[in-house]
């Protein structure tokens, strides 16, 4: 009961949820077609259910998106968003596991009524390539359809959407852009890129000396593994070289700006800071969807192996083949992922002055 120009309001539950409407949009085509097949109720609810959910993920991101318009993230905002996306990874775990309800049904089932479905497919979706679009899956990317793109299997108005999607600005550049933001980078009298610098070399050198005195390793095997050394050290000192990280962003290689990338391997670093934990849970957050995204992706290619084998997709595409790629190709948050590879130990991490730790310590808004 709700309270309205000063009259209380009530409502039924099953209008609530506008459930006549919703009950009644199971259309099987197979018993429109005079050949009823039982299993394609359990198909059009699955796919009916991934909409839904693609819709409140949607609400979702958009929401956190809204947070970053502001040039400054208090504390609460920031905490909300890591709820926000918290359930979004909730959602698509349980989509995950949406499948193995799909997997109830033999192929030999799905083959009753899939002649039904041409030229329909889940490629088709706007909902799901709107997710993509807000969470930041570069156009240049994408796996083609046909030699098209993704988005011409859709009618004009709907391209012009996935289009302003990404003119408002997907969650990735809004990431991107507050990280340039954040002040971790110009702490006073603290220059993180020549400190960490020192601590890398110095974590490379020891870990030269161990391969070197190692009585356990063939001449043969030390040589590989110093080898393996010099390799790490030139990752390291590419990602610190400013002008080679711009050309690899300009070339489509990462997503994430020189001054974006240093502010989150110092959050990562430096993770058990009180201001830090929660950017800290937040970037988590982007890695988990990320994944999640991708077990989809594989369980989903997975699954039309199952049920098809290689025959070719309902909307014409190679199936298991397309799906399998996209589930290697499509990674939005990788950047983030290949922060770990900047990681170093706990023991050879440079200690915080305590004037900047006691920067890091919590500050309150007060308005």
């Amino acid at each position: 009961m709700s309270k309205k120009d000063g009259k209380y309001t009530t409502i039924h539950y099953q209008k609530y949820l506008e459930l006549e409407q919703l009950l009644s949009a199971q259309k099987m085509r197979s018993e429109a077609l005079g050949e009823p097949a039982h299993e394609e109720m359990l198909f059009i609810i699955v796919h009916q259910v991934y909409e839904l959910w693609f819709k409140q993920i949607m609400h979702e991101v958009e929401s956190v998106i809204s947070f970053f318009d502001d040039k400054e993230i208090v504390e609460s905002s920031m905490s909300v968003a890591v709820g926000r996306l918290r359930r979004v990874e909730s959602i698509l775990k349980l989509m995950v596991d949406q499948i193995g309800i799909m997997e109830t049904m033999t192929p030999l089932d799905f083959l009753d009524f899939r002649g039904y479905l041409f030229p329909a497919s889940g490629f088709q979706s706007f909902q799901f390539r709107a997710v993509e679009c807000m969470l930041g899956l570069p156009d240049q990317q994408r796996m083609t359809y046909h030699g098209k793109s993704y988005s011409s299997v859709f009618p004009k108005a709907q391209q012009e959407q996935l289009a302003a999607i990404y003119e408002r600005g997907t969650l990735l550049e809004t990431i991107n852009e507050w990280l340039e933001r954040t002040p971790f980078l110009e702490l006073d009298g603290f220059n993180f890129v020549e400190i960490y610098r020192s601590a890398v070399q110095s974590m490379l050198r020891k870990e030269s000396v161990a391969i070197e005195y190692s009585e356990y390793l063939t001449e043969k095997e030390k040589a590989m593994r110093l080898q393996m050394v010099g390799g790490t050290d030139t990752y390291f000192q590419s990602i610190l070289n400013k002008e080679t990280h711009d050309q690899l962003v300009k070339e489509g290689k990462k997503s994430l700006s020189y001054e974006a990338t240093l502010a989150a391997l110092f959050i990562n670093l430096y993770r058990e800071e009180p201001i830090l934990n929660l950017p800290f849970q937040f970037i988590t957050c982007l890695v988990d969807i990320d994944n999640q995204m991708t077990n989809w992706r594989y369980r989903h290619a997975q699954m039309v192996l199952r049920m098809i084998g290689n025959k070719i997709g309902t909307g014409g595409s190679s199936g298991h083949e397309y799906l399998a790629k996209t589930a290697q190709k499509h990674q939005i948050f990788g950047d983030f992922h290949q922060i770990s590879t900047l990681l170093i130990p706990r023991s050879d991490l440079p200690k915080l002055p305590k004037r900047i730790r006691n920067q890091l310590n919590f500050h309150f808004n007060v308005n």
